[in-house]
């Protein structure tokens, strides 16, 4: 079927911008294949999975991590293809993986068969997912960029938020087992032909201008100022050696090492910690939901202010957010203040997934954007697969979880004033690269 002849005919008979439906379209991973691998859906597991095959949960955290590594290794060549041919495919495929492994999962019985099955659809997670979905979105908005990834944002932290609570549910009536064959049938149901459908790279591919304004001026605005009037569309497309050489490209890389390294360190480790505390195990999953929810609220609050404040003292409150709201869940024993910490940490956390995916955008152009994440995305990678093995084997060294929480709301904290430091790169003003609209 000639999937870029349709997509072309229907962006010419929607009353709006095809971008929105590249933004329904990239969400659809981001609600479910996303949320199925993501630790804070399988840290409901964690109790259940780690007492019957009598795992410790350093063995258990191991999986996240070595997912992690494989997501780090396949991170440059996934940031490459999607500059060259778009996120459909890549996103489709790595739909299929998460929910082949989620099957897989539900027949697990050794430790080598869980991490068989799980290290594969977190690999798929860590990399594929974030930089397809992400990318796809950014390459099709500049003025309203702040408020299309906000929007993904949200639904994708409802998926986190839900899908904890819906395994619980499978978990508590059915098993685990039944709990992993239900997530992965619904990823690969829904998670494959939308997008093989309708995702295009860029708009220039299809002849569309970029996120254009609702209501053009008439009339040149500069020729009755006598002033020049900026292009709220411009931008300045960095190369990957361009990229490399700004200061901002590093310290942006070790914020998300530091920052990502929290995030999944405490999310993973939070329901087990509040078992531990003697809350009931189906209250205790409320916290990783609440975490999940936190984000929802995080991403309109952050896209609000994203083009009003500078993005670097944004991801700096953001950072004292997760600071803030991890020592608090280290410290916390009872719901009452669970809740409210876990619901802290996960506003932060949506600030920093928002404003990243932002901040690498605004700083480097569209044009090599997959290529850079595809770089910088092994930072993000490289935390997330650190944090919850740390976690993990800390518990099993002091039996509780006060001193990694800790730990990591101490590291988050020196990572809030570090990105202070990660000044916006500037204009190219020779050599610049442009995007050309497609021929036709």
């Amino acid at each position: 079927m000639n999937f870029p002849g349709l997509r072309a005919r229907l962006a010419r008979r929607l009353p709006f911008y095809y971008g929105w439906v590249i933004l329904a379209v990239a969400s659809v991973p981001s609600f479910g294949a996303r949320a199925v691998m993501a630790v804070a859906t399988l840290s409901v597991f964690v109790v259940p999975m780690t007492e019957e095959f009598g795992w410790s949960r350093g063995q258990f955290s191991g999986a996240v991590s070595l997912g992690a590594l494989f997501g780090l290794l396949v991170s440059p060549f996934a940031g490459r293809l999607i500059d060259r041919y778009g996120s459909g495919v890549l996103l489709s495929a790595s739909s299929a993986v998460v929910g082949a492994c989620a099957i897989g999962l539900s027949l697990t019985s050794p430790v080598w068969s869980f991490y068989a099955m799980y290290v594969p659809g977190r690999a798929a997670f860590s990399s594929p997912l974030e930089l397809g979905t992400s990318t796809a979105v950014s390459n099709w908005f500049i003025r309203r960029r702040p408020m299309a990834l906000a929007y993904m944002g949200i639904i994708q932290g409802i998926g986190l938020t839900i899908f904890p609570v819906i395994a619980q549910v499978l978990i508590d009536g059915w098993g685990w087992r039944t709990a992993w064959l239900a997530l992965g049938i619904f990823t690969i149901s829904t998670g494959i032909i939308p997008i093989l459908i309708l995702m295009s790279r860029r708009p220039e591919d299809m002849g569309l201008k970029i996120d254009p304004e609702r209501n053009p001026q008439p009339h040149d605005e500069s020729a009755a100022t006598g002033r020049p009037v900026p292009d709220r569309n411009a931008e300045s497309n960095y190369t990957v050696r361009q990229a490399l050489a700004t200061r901002a490209f590093w310290m942006l890389a070790l914020f998300s090492a530091m920052g990502f390294m929290v995030q999944a360190g405490v999310s993973l480790h939070q329901v087990p910690h509040y078992i531990g505390q003697g809350v009931p195990t189906h209250l205790a999953a409320l916290t990783s939901s609440t975490f999940a929810f936190g984000q929802v609220p995080g991403g309109l609050f952050w896209s609000f202010w994203a083009r009003r404040i500078p993005l670097r003292f944004l991801l700096s409150a953001a950072a004292v957010a997760m600071s803030v709201g991890a020592i608090g869940t280290g410290y916390s024993d009872s719901l009452s203040t669970g809740i409210p910490m876990g619901f802290l940490l996960g506003f932060g956390v949506g600030g920093i997934h928002l404003l990243l995916r932002l901040t690498w955008a605004d700083y480097y152009g569209r044009l090599h954007l997959g290529s850079i994440r595809g770089l910088t995305l092994p930072a993000q990678i490289g935390g997330q697969a650190m944090g919850p093995i740390i976690a993990g084997f800390m518990f099993d060294s002091t039996g509780g979880y006060e001193t990694p929480f800790t730990i990591f709301g101490l590291i988050v904290a020196f990572a809030a004033v570090m990105v202070l430091t990660a000044t916006p790169p500037g204009p190219l003003f020779q050599g610049a690269a442009t995007i050309q609209p497609a021929m036709k």
